[in-house]
């Protein structure tokens, strides 16, 4: 499944103030849940906390891609957030993070949440692309660099 399938201009931000991973979580657990009235944003925020707990989501470069299964989700469906200022995320590099992806995806879908986050881990690891992130300064350009960057690669 492409990127763009589960990401909308809604759940894209980019001034977002979070200063620890909590916060950030539960901000981008409200954008997760915006606009789809199956999705509580409390759940939302436990699915990607109890990820967290069994090891940070934190992949390097200052990038976090926190996931999550539900039983109320029908479908694969992502968020993302560039925070003002870089928090500790634990990430795997120890650097500080401030970009962020976040996936939610059915409690049975194992192979397709797989692919998706390689997909996602692949589009991060290119240092162009996250340099762009960077350099826009909209949630419509953000949204627009995630979604053409299939099509480029």
């Amino acid at each position: 499944m492409s990127v763009v399938n589960i990401i909308e201009p809604e759940r894209v931000d980019t001034k977002v103030d979070a200063n620890s991973k909590k916060r950030a979580l539960e901000y981008i657990s409200e954008l997760i849940s915006k606009n789809d009235p199956s999705m509580n944003p409390i759940d939302v925020f436990d699915s990607l906390l109890a990820r967290e707990k069994l090891g940070s989501t934190g992949v390097g470069q200052g990038v976090a891609i926190p996931h999550g299964r539900m039983k109320s989700c029908q479908k694969p469906v992502g968020a993302f957030i560039r925070l003002s200022q870089a928090i500790d995320f634990d990430a795997i590099d120890n650097k500080p993070v401030d970009l962020l992806f976040a996936l939610l995806v059915p409690e049975e879908s194992t192979n397709e949440h797989l692919e998706i986050l390689s997909s996602l881990a692949e589009m991060f690891k290119d240092s162009d692309f996250r340099e762009k992130l960077h350099e826009v300064d909209t949630s419509t350009d953000v949204f627009k660099l995630l979604s053409e960057w299939e099509s480029v690669h």
